[in-house]
């Protein structure tokens, strides 16, 4: 999309056929969302119109706060070529593509994302360059580089030739003992990141032979906490393995990404510490696929990727039922940027009611960001955020893989054809 077709008025009032009330849960009918230099000033019964205002007619629409991925990867979109683009792209090859994914996650209806964990700080200047209006993209709070161990999920040089290897450290991401953990905390900080992003166990799609064992010692991730809460940072973690997920959440990380082989342990732990569960289950569901395909992964990754995959499901069933806090994420970058939508679907067959498993990616998100006073809900004062589905999102979920309009920061970016 060009950004001359980019429409924005000062004074907006939006005709609502039914608004989706993310506070409650619940669809409200014909309402009218007065917009003032891109903030919501007052939401009115029935449909309105003051001096001035320029109407925009959603009343056959159902219109939502705009929608939050707390997990995304902008920089990347994985395929068979993923694991030699290091040799063969320079940073702007990576920024140019995220100037792309960025457009395509937000005409999908996500306004606000989280990525967490690029290179290089592709996604701060991306961040910079859509705030300035330079690109077409959702607000993004950035991780930047996420932090890892020698030889951890976030490792860059995991499975690099000896002399290619080298011996990356808190610059570039990778930290052995507390006074490096503490040196790259405060190295985000100076790069300009939003929060920090830790990879606390294995993972599955690194050149890497543990999917799941811990990788930080309980004095490395205290530390990391302790030194982000310092600057003002939250806390995402990667992890799969119930030992390294249960020494961050003891360090009172924000939220856990994955979450794979938590049991009811963990999650009574998470309960107790108030911590996020961020499910990505579609990403758990293209890695289970991919397997398949003879080729498509390293081995090493494949044996991974075909034992982890599946059972995010069950852990985000049971994690549900069990009462831990869900925020939707989906690490899309595994998967296809602009289909991030498709993780609502999952969400529902696993047992949450659709209410809210859009809760999870509009006022939960907004809790998880701790930025609940300017995103997550259509109300007086935030952020001017909506999107509109044709239908009813309550009775088939699936009608947000197909939104019509999106609105960001009282700017629409995509109307109805």
């Amino acid at each position: 999309m060009a950004l001359a077709s980019i429409a924005q008025a000062e004074n907006i009032a939006v005709h609502a056929g039914w608004l989706f009330d993310s506070e409650n849960g619940r669809l409200l009918e014909k309402r009218t969302v007065h917009i003032v230099d891109g903030r919501v000033e007052a939401v009115e019964r029935g449909f309105t119109q003051r001096q001035g205002e320029r109407v925009i007619d959603l009343s056959g629409f159902s219109v939502l706060p705009g929608l939050m991925d707390m997990h995304t990867h902008l920089s990347y979109e994985f395929g068979p070529r993923t694991y030699s683009e290091a040799f063969t792209w320079n940073p702007a090859d990576y920024t140019l593509r995220a100037v792309n994914t960025a457009e395509r996650t937000l005409m999908a209806g996500f306004t606000t994302v989280r990525d967490l964990g690029d290179s290089d700080n592709v996604t701060i200047s991306l961040r910079n360059a859509i705030k300035r209006g330079d690109v077409v993209g959702p607000r993004v709070f950035t991780a930047g580089k996420s932090i890892a161990t020698t030889g951890g999920h976030a490792d860059p040089s995991n499975g690099y030739r000896q002399d290619l290897m080298g011996s990356p450290g808190p610059a570039e991401g990778v930290v052995n003992g507390v006074a490096s953990a503490r040196q790259a905390v405060r190295q985000r900080y100076k790069d300009g990141a939003d929060l920090i992003k830790i990879t606390a166990t294995g993972g599955v799609l690194s050149v890497a032979k543990s999917g799941q064992n811990p990788q930080f010692m309980q004095d490395e991730v205290e530390a990391i906490v302790a030194t982000a809460k310092d600057y003002g940072f939250t806390v995402a973690v990667h992890a799969h393995g119930k030992e390294g997920m249960e020494r961050a959440i003891r360090a009172g990380v924000d939220s856990v990404e994955h979450g794979t082989y938590m049991d009811d342990e963990t999650m009574e732990m998470m309960i107790d510490h108030g911590t996020w569960y961020v499910p990505t289950m579609l990403a758990g569901d293209w890695v289970t696929q991919k397997s398949a395909v003879d080729g498509f992964f390293p081995d090493m990754v494949r044996t991974k990727a075909a034992k982890i995959g599946p059972l995010i499901r069950d852990t985000f069933n049971r994690a549900h039922k069990k009462g831990v806090k869900i925020a939707f994420g989906t690490d899309t970058g595994v998967s296809r940027h602009g289909e991030n939508a498709k993780e609502f679907a999952l969400m529902v067959e696993g047992g949450m009611s659709p209410a809210d498993a859009i809760r999870s990616a509009t006022w939960n998100a907004a809790q998880l960001l701790n930025a609940q006073d300017e995103l997550g809900s259509i109300a007086p004062g935030k952020h001017a955020d909506l999107v509109g589905v044709i239908g009813n999102p309550l009775e088939d979920i699936t009608t947000l893989e197909r939104v019509r309009f999106v609105m960001k920061g009282g700017t629409v970016y995509k109307q109805p054809e």
